[in-house]
């Protein structure tokens, strides 16, 4: 019996199928209040409660921009939490703007936090391949035209064996030449700005509302918005089952399952449409 797969390929929403569950601007939150950008703490109430702390690792992954590489993470069984933010630079708490404009060395990244208990690092690098296509020559321009890369930053020797080993197992499935870079963590991870947290999560608001996620750091700490963000960031008919099967196997208010069925009950009535204009035509 094959194993199944930890992780589900990596697939967007599209605008159209959820037009009638997102609001037109982003979910407003505070501005942080951490003085330092670099800090990825652990919460009591989504981790340290229930994981104990020798059982949680770090990972740092860059993928193209950091909203869809996020999402992929926040499906993968074992993530515990993620964060976007900008790692490989050398200015301190870049911004969004100055990270674009490529003077600053960094690039988009993901940190993930993820119970080796429950997925290896190997898994992880896997996850990474499927999210993102790390064949694309645009990578190599990064730094002169684009701020965007492929690269694997290892905090650890053992972290740096397992992503070369997982490099030369993808490479041999591929009749492209691999561009990701593996590279060591030498440097901080700056958290970015709020409105670049969990963007597919941030797009509805009731559900942002209904989880009382009020910061930044919130929206970093909480596991339930790092798995909805990954939900959310699928195509529009696989959201529907994701998101029934979540709400049966998670523990979440009755305010957040009311706002989860409202984006199913919308999607399915979209997609009821959709078919019926299809036959209509």
């Amino acid at each position: 019996m094959s194993q199944r797969s930890p992780f589900k390929p990596i697939s967007f929403v599209s605008e159209a199928a959820v037009l009638s569950f997102i609001t037109p601007n982003m979910y407003k939150i505070l501005p942080k209040t951490h003085t330092d950008g670099s800090e990825f703490p652990i919460s009591e109430s989504t981790s340290r409660a229930t994981i104990p702390l020798e059982f949680l690792c770090e990972a740092v992954f860059a993928g193209d921009g950091f909203w869809g590489l996020e999402a992929a993470f926040g499906r993968v069984d074992g993530v515990v939490k993620t964060a976007t933010g900008y790692c490989g630079g050398t200015l301190k708490k870049p911004s969004y703007k100055e990270v674009c404009e490529g003077r600053t060395g960094h690039t988009e990244a993901v940190k993930v936090m993820y119970d080796k208990r429950k997925i290896s690092y190997k898994s992880l690098c896997d996850a990474f391949w499927e999210a993102h296509d790390p064949t694309n020559k645009e990578f190599l321009n990064f730094g002169l035209s684009t701020h965007h890369r492929s690269a694997i930053f290892y905090v650890n020797e053992e972290q740096k064996k397992q992503a070369q080993e997982s490099k030369i197992r993808r490479q041999m499935k591929l009749n492209r030449r691999i561009v990701t870079k593996i590279i060591a963590l030498d440097s901080e991870f700056f958290v970015a700005e709020n409105q670049h947290q969990k963007y597919y999560l941030q797009k509805s608001y009731r559900v942002c509302e209904s989880l009382s996620l009020r910061s930044t750091e919130q929206f970093v700490e909480s596991n339930i918005a790092c798995k909805l963000n990954g939900i959310l960031g699928m195509e529009a008919r696989v959201i529907i089952d994701e998101l029934t099967t979540f709400l049966g196997s998670h523990e979440v208010s009755s305010q957040t399952k009311s706002a989860c069925g409202e984006i199913i009950e919308d999607l399915r009535r979209n997609d009821g449409e959709r078919i019926l204009k299809f036959c209509e035509d």
